[in-house]
């Protein structure tokens, strides 16, 4: 009996008719591609029917109309027939029985990395929604870092996606249209992509807020209608400037979209009339010197608004964007912004990476934009092999996504982009990892300040540092950026492996003290065993786990004990001594240790060590209310002491009873400031006519100085009663 082998998907047969909107797709990319390259883009379309036959989309159409769909965006991008391939078949791995060995066999292994770039996850498992979502947009960005072009299937794909959203149930269409607004827009915006990003965010504000994005519409069709006259006197008489000047050039009138209105309403709390009474232009030219000609001749025009004007084109943004900017006092009494570039400014600034598309190419502007693109896709790269969790990538990549930007330069003049907020500190990390992790201060403009200064564009930066001077936890709320953010958590997390490695080896040697051993005086075959069936590579391992609460000393102790077997006079399953030694903690130890928020231990009170799992110690005073509950579970009660040098400031409060009248609370205020304390936060918690109670939280250093604020603070004659909180 003979054998008939299977048909494989690629064995489809071009009979020479392909559906309209195939035929559209062809007669696109026939413009700009030879005839062998368009025959290979209606095979990929025929492969493709075949392997989504069947399959529908919530509209009811065949399936295979959004993959062309999305390759009809891209063909109007202009781009290379291995993108329009690719996106064609983007949903055929993960959707269709379609194998990655038979794409790559018939269209190359390009084709095939494109599309398992753009592959969803759904087949793995995350702990959670969120984090799904975050690791599939991780895989993403990595396949975007080693081929820009997979960033423009995806983007392709969500715009198609957000057209064609009215199939979807409400639900759905919220989350999609949030992430669209959150994550893609931003993302285009930051690859140079305006026009993509404008259709994005309207469509992502329509769905999202139906309602909002109606009514703003309507209100600004009205208000065009009411100044449509004016526009185009205004325009008529920029071009007349030009034309006298001899400048080659258009006017173009601009109109603020929905969204911008919205955001900056909003994040500017400004009214709808304040921000459309605005004039918006650009001035389309040939040539860099034509633009700032075409600036002057503006200028003598209407007069400019003083400290409105930007040059993005001697300094492009990070996206390869590049313009001048200006506000003028037009004739009507409102502001005029006017955008000047040139033609090919105007194609990139449109379509960013994409603009002009030559891959790889060596020069151009289009070029210029890919090359800072492929940049930023590179730092991503090396944020995430630094960055364990997916969410906290994903946090660190929206950080990155902001739309505004400030340029800085170094003392050589190299110039620096970063997010608009960003601070000294982020400068530093921007600079090199090692710098920012021995900043200790900034000379901005050659004026000393702090690194949490925040910066503003065209400032000389210039970092001083110190060997001895390391990051600390409070830097995360200093910086903006994730390269920032993630040198700081990697330098924060080995700090802890090391303070718990520590601390774990004075744990165990506390337990083993107690069975009369110590660490060092375990055999090493026998600490080898041990490991091996722990399931450990190294004591430190072991060591960090003791400490942070994830096993516990005693018990370490006695299976370590057991392991050596009876030894004479000794007894190996004795528990430990009432009176053995207390670790002494000297503060410094914060990788390992944290303070109960419940009792706000400080150096003098007595205190006890609770072992919370995964986290270390928590340190208590031992008349804390909740230690009664802790030692049910004596093997998490970590004893400990504090160290005779005591370092760093700790947290306290105070319970402030005062004659309410004005002027109470600064007076409370100088003293505690006047005893050397830092007030961290102040509230009112019973107030009437005569008397208020306030309870400050507040930065000492020990009882002793807490005792010395309690004292200047009874002083002032206007305190009644001074307690540290809680009694």
């Amino acid at each position: 009996m003979e054998v008939v082998p299977a048909k494989k998907l690629t064995d489809v047969v071009d009979d020479g008719s392909v559906p309209p909107y195939v035929q559209a797709l062809e007669d696109r990319v026939g413009a700009y591609l030879p005839r062998e390259q368009v025959l290979r883009i209606r095979r990929a379309f025929l492969i493709g029917a075949a392997a989504h036959d069947g399959q529908t989309r919530k509209s009811g159409e065949p399936y295979i109309t959004h993959p062309v769909a999305v390759a009809q965006v891209l063909a109007e991008l202009g781009l290379d027939a291995e993108t329009i391939i690719a996106a064609i078949l983007h949903d055929t791995l993960e959707d269709t029985k379609l194998a990655r060995d038979e794409l790559a066999g018939e269209f190359g292994e390009t084709v095939a990395e494109l599309v398992d770039g753009v592959t969803k996850l759904d087949k793995m498992r995350f702990s959670s929604r969120q984090e799904a979502d975050a690791e599939s947009f991780r895989k993403m960005l990595l396949a975007m870092a080693r081929d820009l072009r997979v960033i423009l299937i995806k983007l392709s794909d969500r715009l198609h996606n957000m057209r064609t959203l009215g199939a979807k149930d409400g639900e759905s269409r919220r989350r999609i249209a949030r992430e669209t607004l959150e994550i893609y827009a931003p993302i285009a915006q930051r690859l140079g992509m305006n026009k993509f990003k404008a259709e994005l965010q309207d469509l992502g504000f329509k769905a999202l807020y139906p309602d909002r994005h109606r009514i703003i519409g309507e209100r600004i069709r009205a208000a065009l209608g009411n100044r449509r006259e004016a526009m185009a006197k205004i325009e008529m008489a920029l071009e007349g400037r030009l034309a006298a000047e001899k400048i080659p050039g258009r006017a173009v009138s601009r109109i603020k979209s929905a969204w911008s209105i919205y955001s900056k309403m909003r994040g500017e709390h400004k009214s709808f009339a304040q921000l459309m009474d605005v004039y918006g232009f650009r001035v389309i030219t040939d040539s860099a010197m034509h633009c700032y000609m075409a600036l002057g001749a503006v200028h003598g025009l209407y007069k400019p608004v003083d400290a409105r004007f930007k040059d993005f084109i001697a300094i492009p943004k990070g996206n390869g964007y590049q313009s001048l900017h200006t506000v003028l006092l037009g004739p009507f009494g409102a502001p005029i912004e006017i955008q000047i570039r040139t033609s090919e400014m105007e194609s990139v600034a449109e379509r960013g990476v994409a603009a002009h598309w030559a891959y790889k190419s060596d020069s151009g502007p289009a070029n210029s934009a890919q090359a800072r693109a492929r940049e930023w896709l590179s730092a991503l790269a090396d944020s995430q092999a630094n960055t364990p969790s997916a969410a906290e990538f994903l946090e660190n990549v929206k950080i990155d996504l902001f739309p505004d930007e400030v340029y800085l330069f170094t003392p050589r003049g190299e110039i620096f982009s970063l997010p608009r907020n960003a601070t000294a500190l982020d400068f530093a990390y921007a600079v090199h990892t090692d710098v920012g992790d021995h900043a200790v201060a900034a000379r901005v403009d050659k004026k000393l300040v702090p690194l949490r200064t925040r910066l503003i564009s065209g400032q000389q930066v210039e970092i001083i540092t110190a060997p001895s001077a390391v990051p600390n936890p409070a830097w995360l709320e200093a910086v903006v950026t994730g390269k920032a953010r993630t040198a700081i958590r990697q330098y924060l997390k080995h700090l802890q492996h090391e303070d718990a490695v520590d601390f774990g080896h004075r744990m165990l040697d506390r337990a083993l003290d107690a069975r009369g051993l110590s660490l060092d005086s375990v055999p090493a075959a026998a600490l080898d065993r041990f490991l091996d069936d722990a399931k450990l590579k190294r004591l430190e391992e072991l060591l960090s786990e003791i400490a942070l609460g994830n096993r516990f000393a005693d018990q370490v102790a006695t299976q370590l004990v057991a392991l050596l077997g009876p030894r004479e006079g000794s007894h190996p399953q004795a528990p430990p001594e009432h009176n053995a030694e207390k670790i002494r903690i000297s503060g410094a130890e914060r990788g390992v240790l944290s303070f109960g928020n419940c009792c706000h231990p400080l150096p003098g009170d007595e205190i006890v060590g609770f072992l919370s799992s995964g986290k270390g110690i928590v340190v208590h005073r031992v008349e804390c209310p909740n230690v009664v509950e802790f030692r049910k579970t004596p093997e998490r009660i970590v004893a400990i002491e504090w160290d005779r040098d005591v370092q760093g400031d700790y947290r306290a409060e105070l319970r402030i009873e005062v004659l309410n009248r004005p002027g109470v609370l600064a007076t409370v205020a100088a003293a505690i400031a006047d005893a050397g304390s830092n007030i961290e936060n102040v509230e009112y918690i019973e107030r009437d006519s005569t008397a208020a109670t306030l309870l400050f939280a507040i930065e000492v250093k020990d009882r002793k100085h807490l005792a010395d604020v309690m004292r200047r603070v009874r002083r002032t004659g206007v305190v009644s009663g001074v307690y540290r909180h809680p009694l």
